[in-house]
């Protein structure tokens, strides 16, 4: 497992990232060790949560995990999502904020928290605002390092010059949606990302579950979270997203790849990508994303690869100038 940079911070993290999504719900306490050990054993030390993840669960389970281990490790929460149901229980306002981080530090028995994510973009909050409040916890020692997810790159932008002008913490991080059928990063973020000299931590690179080898054009399971989740089978509802996958698996294993482990070292590949993240319901679906770090991508594999999903128009839509 290599090591890399954390964008400018000087930090330095695994090439793979560890999702704990799954903590809590569907793995118990005993089946996250199993996994968060075998994360240890290949050399990980970054592990990816937020405060809504099962509930707060996943970060009670990962605080119990890391006891004795925490200053080897990198760790992220998240903050935006409702966990109380009340009334100003969500957002990315300073009163959210301010009480949210509290609460994900209980969780996960730490200090400090090495990446706060912005979980989403708060419409009703001035980006002012939640810029602020973030670096005001990163001066109480809170937070290390202010991190956004599932933000659009204009809005990125408008926060780092927000940040410079003000003389306040950045973003050092970004952690955006990528994927084979989810490409749309390609276009502004990551460009984005080079240029500002950010990390990029990206989730779903297995398509929640499509890019495995269970799905294409006639196959769709009945298990699994496409089918169970309704959020996911709207996310993948569309055809050729299955045709790409069965193009795709047919590729990998041709390559004599497990399509798990060439999906996440696709993602991996991006100059942008600092570490893609991974997750498992339990040991045996983790094994072949950790063997991702073993497949090298050349320049031409990833063309080949890339050629099974349709490539995103740019930002300007000016296709006659797009470079073939």
């Amino acid at each position: 497992m290599k090591h890399v940079l954390l964008g400018r911070t000087g930090v330095r993290v695994s090439e793979l990232c560890f999702g704990t999504m799954t903590f809590g719900n569907p793995a118990d306490e005993e089946g996250s060790r199993a996994m968060f050990n075998r994360c240890l054993d290949v050399g990980i030390n970054f592990f990816d949560c937020a405060n809504v993840y099962a509930g707060g669960r996943s970060e009670e389970i990962l605080g119990r995990l890391m006891v004795g281990k925490r200053d080897d490790l990198v760790i992220t929460s998240k903050v935006y999502g409702n966990m109380s149901g009340k009334l100003n229980g969500g957002g990315l306002s300073r009163r959210h904020i301010v009480r949210a981080v509290e609460d994900s530090l209980r969780r996960l028995d730490t200090d400090r928290l090495d990446l706060y994510f912005v979980h989403q973009m708060d419409a009703d909050t001035p980006i002012e605002e939640t810029v602020r409040a973030l670096d005001d916890l990163v001066t109480a020692g809170k937070i290390l390092y202010p991190a956004v997810s599932n933000w659009a790159s204009w809005q990125i932008m408008k926060a780092l010059g927000i940040a410079e002008r003000e003389m306040l913490s950045r973003f050092e991080c970004i952690q955006p949606m990528y994927n084979l059928v989810k490409r749309q990063v390609e276009v502004e973020v990551l460009p984005l990302a080079l240029s500002e000299q950010l990390a990029v931590i990206p989730y779903s690179p297995l398509g929640a579950g499509l890019l495995t080898g269970k799905y294409g054009r006639k196959d769709r399971p009945d298990g699994g979270r496409l089918q169970e989740n309704p959020m996911y089978s709207r996310r993948y509802s569309l055809d050729w997203y299955y045709d790409t996958a069965e193009d795709f698996v047919t590729y990998a294993r041709s390559k004599g790849y497990n399509p798990v482990s060439l999906a996440v070292a696709w993602v991996l590949s991006h100059p942008a990508v600092t570490a893609p993240i991974i997750g498992a319901r339990n040991l045996e679906q983790l094994e072949p994303s950790l063997d991702a770090v073993n497949i090298p991508i050349t320049p031409e594999m990833r063309a080949e690869i890339s050629a099974f999903s349709p490539t995103p128009p740019p930002a300007t839509d000016r296709l006659e100038e797009q470079v073939k």
